[in-house]
């Protein structure tokens, strides 16, 4: 956290760093088993590129919330709860397995906002992934950090999801499977697999799906109804918290010329959760 002695968030604007990967097969096939799917041949399905380039920071080096301290790359945002608040992304080219690839991250936008909840500040993250030359994948993630539930504050209020699906699953996400995912993305963060910690002190009402579990899971409906589609572009936008042992529902709509897909995510009370946008070549 920081103190009187730490520059402003803006100072954080602009910064980059570099990572380097080599995209293996182990995390493929492991997620499509988490999946229940088969295993892709060679190329990285579209959102799996975040099986890679993963800071893997010391355990010394990580926060009381399990993720790694702040004020290194990301900013020192003094509030407790961080989450993935959204995205957008353009695929140029594959991802292959076999190839070592690049991305190169910058800080593009901070922004302090007061809501309802409380303060609340957006950090927008830009990412450029290349392999042998080729750009490959082009990211905005889009980060929230908020303040702590306050005690008889009033829950945030529920937007009902769309209708007029024509593509639907319904899913639990059990413990095991958002086990699976931290372990695969070095996720720490204990929302996620620590049942009193997300609810005694972030005060959700059990543990958290994932985020971007929740959007790969989208896509993954685009994939098991269009399976000979190619993902184009993706941008989603989470709403609401789904949790662990509580029944979701993926939605889906194509466009009369097929070239995009509406997507959703609902609740077990048909609120919404996710929405998103896939653009299909």
């Amino acid at each position: 956290m920081p103190d009187s002695q730490t520059p402003p968030l803006e100072a954080w604007l602009d910064k980059t760093e570099t990572l380097t990967d080599d995209i293996t097969l182990f995390p493929l096939r492991a997620l499509a088993a988490t999946l229940d799917r088969e295993v892709p041949a060679d190329i990285v399905p579209p959102l799996w590129h975040w099986l890679y380039f993963l800071p893997v920071t010391r355990l010394a080096q990580a926060g009381h919330d399990g993720h790694p301290k702040r004020g290194d790359f990301l900013p020192p945002v003094a509030l407790p709860r961080r989450m993935w608040a959204g995205g957008r992304l353009t695929f140029h080219a594959p991802l292959r397995a076999g190839q070592r690839a690049l991305r190169t991250s910058t800080i593009a936008n901070i922004e302090d906002k007061t809501g309802r909840s409380g303060r609340l500040v957006f950090v927008t993250v830009q990412h450029r992934y290349e392999s042998a030359g080729v750009l490959c994948i082009e990211e905005e993630h889009d980060i929230v950090y908020r303040d702590a539930p306050q005690p008889g504050a009033p829950a945030p209020k529920a937007v009902a999801a769309p209708r007029g699906e024509m593509w639907v699953r319904t899913l639990v996400a059990d413990p095991v499977m958002l086990f699976r995912y931290s372990a695969l993305t070095f996720n720490g963060h204990r929302i996620h697999y620590d049942f009193p910690y997300a609810t005694q002190e972030e005060g959700y009402p059990g543990l958290v799906v994932h985020g971007p579990l929740i959007a790969t899971l989208l896509l993954d409906l685009v994939h098991r109804q269009r399976p000979d589609a190619t993902v184009v572009a993706f941008a989603f936008r989470a709403a609401r918290p789904v949790f662990a042992n509580r029944e979701f529902t993926l939605c889906g709509r194509p466009s009369e010329d097929g070239r995009a897909v509406e997507l959703w995510a609902k609740d077990h009370e048909d609120h919404l959760s996710m929405q998103a946008t896939a653009t299909l070549a």
